[in-house]
């Protein structure tokens, strides 16, 4: 029965392995697609746009490079919660040096290159592991918590969301993750290592994941305003949808960075409220600047440590 089993799992896993890559592919391709097809339809419009304020751009570039300071920050906290000696200066350099590596193919070099510079300073493998999966959960869970402070609709089915999540990081949930993942690793049979257990619900590290969407959403609707004036009564519209839409294209395993899923659900959530030529406008000029302060703050990071070398 346990043979039996044990196969099952295996083959279920093989058959996901061989389908994912083309399963990724097809999110790529549909979300590009609609893009295309939106961009095609407004083409006229998009070349009339103009940035009347160079200065939005300049400010969103600099909240956003704040936002990943600030994460990395967190990914401390994480760290320091499971009873790791993480650093602030520490993390906030690792974080930053490897927060770019998740445009290459695969979509895991990031969180590869945060768990070996744990293990490179001598903190537990395991732990740093978990800090790199309980990372991602908390800002799924801060993205929902932001859209359903700023949206009156669909209350249930956001707090029903909302729940999950929150269960899903609270301690006795995952450390019953880690323990089964052990477990179907092998390294159940090694009595000496004890998997990481989370002694507490992780409050800290998620309010500190709802600053980091605070400011990312800060930054998109800064390059916003550098293409159109936006209202104050539609602040909690576009911090809604871009919440909703960074959390899509952070869980949906399409392209690396969410490039793809995050701008087609920008434009879906944000057609019927803004003019579709500036959303577009918006959502090129944001992936770029989030683009450039992810390199401008590797770069910073990496000169950092060799000025102190």
């Amino acid at each position: 029965m346990h043979s039996s089993r044990q196969q099952l799992i295996s083959g279920i896993k093989q058959g996901l392995a061989r389908f994912k890559p083309y399963f990724r592919w097809l999110i790529l391709g549909a979300t590009l697609f609609f893009i295309a097809t939106v961009l095609h339809r407004h083409w006229d419009e998009v070349k009339t746009l103009r940035i009347d304020n160079w200065q939005w751009l300049g400010m969103s570039l600099g909240v956003t490079l704040l936002a990943h300071i600030w994460t990395g920050w967190v990914w401390g906290w994480i760290l320091r919660a499971l009873g790791q000696p993480a650093s602030a200066r520490w993390s906030v350099l690792v974080y930053l040096k490897t927060n770019i590596t998740k445009y290459l193919p695969g979509n895991i070099w990031h969180f590869y290159g945060r768990v070996l510079a744990a293990k490179q300073a001598g903190m537990s493998t395991s732990a740093a592991t978990l800090s790199v999966l309980l990372e991602p959960l908390l800002m799924a869970a801060a993205a929902l918590i932001i859209a359903l402070l700023n949206v009156s609709q669909n209350w249930g089915l956001q707090l029903l969301c909302l729940a999950v999540v929150l269960m899903a990081v609270h301690p006795s949930v995952l450390n019953g993750l880690v323990q089964l993942a052990s477990r179907l690793k092998g390294k159940a049979e090694d009595r000496s290592q004890v998997p990481t257990q989370i002694s507490r619900y992780p409050w800290l590290p998620l309010l500190g994941e709802i600053g980091f969407v605070t400011l990312r959403g800060i930054g998109f609707l800064l390059t916003l305003q550098a293409l159109q004036p936006i209202p104050l009564m539609q602040f909690p519209i576009v911090f809604s949808a871009f919440s909703i839409a960074w959390l899509l294209g952070l869980v949906i395993p399409g392209a690396p960075g969410g490039i793809g899923v995050f701008e087609a659900t920008t434009i879906a959530l944000l057609n019927s409220h803004l003019p579709t030529s500036v959303i577009l406008g918006s959502v090129a000029l944001y992936r770029l600047i989030s683009t450039l302060a992810e390199l401008i703050g590797a770069g910073l990071a990496y000169w950092i440590d060799r000025a102190e070398a």
